[in-house]
């Protein structure tokens, strides 16, 4: 298990995504623990791309529930179709807002988020967790990070299979 997240400095967010994930797989190999492994993904998210917010949620009958993350306070329950999580959640796709204040029915958890990026995990067919990532900036999220967070999410796939 890793005990240090290693990025050389000076970095773009491609290159730290690539120096990233096989740290990410070292780090959650050989533990089972959904929760445990979520925890440690969102950490290494956090401090490796220094963004606002990095979290997971759960589904739970027809609510998302916050499960493991990095950053302000946050919503502790969202109905499913609700927000941008939970039109991913019903739409079961990637969903990148440049800009929060233009996204009908957007929930806004903190005052500080200027756009997002929304990515489901599957398992059978079903959205089980979402992974929601804020930012301060405004367009922040690009298909370079849909790319590299959608391999996170195929890693955490894989786990619960």
């Amino acid at each position: 298990m890793a005990e240090d997240l290693k990025l050389a400095p000076g970095l773009g967010r491609e290159q730290k995504y690539q120096e990233l994930i096989p740290q990410i797989v070292a780090l959650i190999a050989g533990e089972t623990n959904l929760i445990a492994n979520l925890a440690n993904i969102a950490a290494a998210l956090k401090e490796s791309l220094d963004l606002l917010w990095i979290g997971f949620y759960l589904v739970d009958g027809e609510e998302l529930v916050l499960g493991p993350f990095q950053g302000p306070v946050a919503c502790t329950r969202i109905k499913k179709g609700k927000g941008v999580c939970g039109a991913a959640w019903v739409g079961q796709h990637t969903i990148i807002v440049p800009d929060v204040e233009k996204f009908p029915g957007h929930i806004a958890c903190s005052s500080h988020s200027r756009s997002e990026i929304v990515l489901p995990a599957l398992r059978q067919n079903e959205v089980f967790l979402i992974l929601d990532i804020d930012s301060t900036e405004l367009n922040d999220f690009s298909e370079i990070d849909q790319n590299y967070l959608g391999q996170i999410i195929k890693l955490i796939e894989i786990q619960i299979q």
